[in-house]
């Protein structure tokens, strides 16, 4: 068997970590220093795509659908929502490690056939935590794959996108009806609970991590209820 053979080694802002890229013939692995196990690998990617999957569909239909992904890893969500965004739609996508971005740009953008160079893809280099804050309505659906669940891992500002702060913040940058789609390595009952808490209409659904086959991840989907106004008696 081929030897991994590192690739580059990212600080991680705010964390005495650093996130380091391997390659093993033609197979990545993207990995947390001091972990034993990997964050990320290119062979296992099913329950990534399928983020998208569940949550984009319900508001394709919408005239020029906009979708955030938070968290770019090696490109396999962002892929997937531009698939089903259509057309017409956007995909913002927020990275917080600049390095990140740039191997998706060489040698690792070939595992998710180069999402960064579709024309309907928008970079943010920064804590997607930041740009919720900062929008107003501005997203149909919000992607969240920036920990191994709802909690900070790789960066312990991110503990802030599962509270209840962080939960009304995002439903505040999601226009009417929209959708929060969060992925998990494992299943959280409290996370569902504070969810609903927040006032979102929760669906936690599971995906395999490779496709048929491999371990079992939880993806919640969380859409803001229409409320719609009563009908006037005549």
């Amino acid at each position: 068997m081929k030897p991994w053979v590192p690739l580059g080694r990212a600080p991680i802002p705010g964390s005495p970590d650093a996130l380091e890229l391997w390659q093993r013939g033609e197979e990545f692995s993207i990995r947390i220093s001091g972990y034993v196990s990997e964050l990320m690998n290119s062979r296992q990617h099913s329950s990534e795509e399928a983020l998208a999957d569940y949550a984009v569909p319900l508001v394709v239909e919408r005239p020029h659908p906009h979708v955030l992904v938070g968290g770019l890893g090696m490109g396999f969500t962002l892929a997937a929502a531009l698939r089903g965004v259509g057309q017409n739609g956007l995909v913002t996508v927020a990275e917080l490690v600049p390095e990140v971005v740039e191997w998706n740009r060489g040698a690792l953008g070939e595992v998710a056939a180069h999402p960064l160079r579709d024309p309907r893809t928008r970079v943010h280099v920064g804590d997607v935590a930041a740009l919720l804050r900062a929008s107003r309505q501005q997203f149909d659906a919000v992607l969240l794959d920036v920990d191994n669940g709802p909690e900070g891992m790789t960066h312990t500002g991110n503990d802030w996108l599962y509270a209840p702060k962080g939960l009304a913040a995002i439903r505040a940058a999601l226009r009417p009806g929209g959708v929060l789609a969060v992925w998990s390595v494992e299943a959280v009952p409290r996370f569902t609970a504070a969810l609903e808490r927040a006032g979102y209409a929760v669906d936690v659904r599971r995906a395999r991590a490779r496709e048929a086959r491999g371990g079992w991840h939880t993806i919640w989907v969380a859409q803001i209820p229409v409320i719609r106004p009563p009908i006037e008696s005549r």
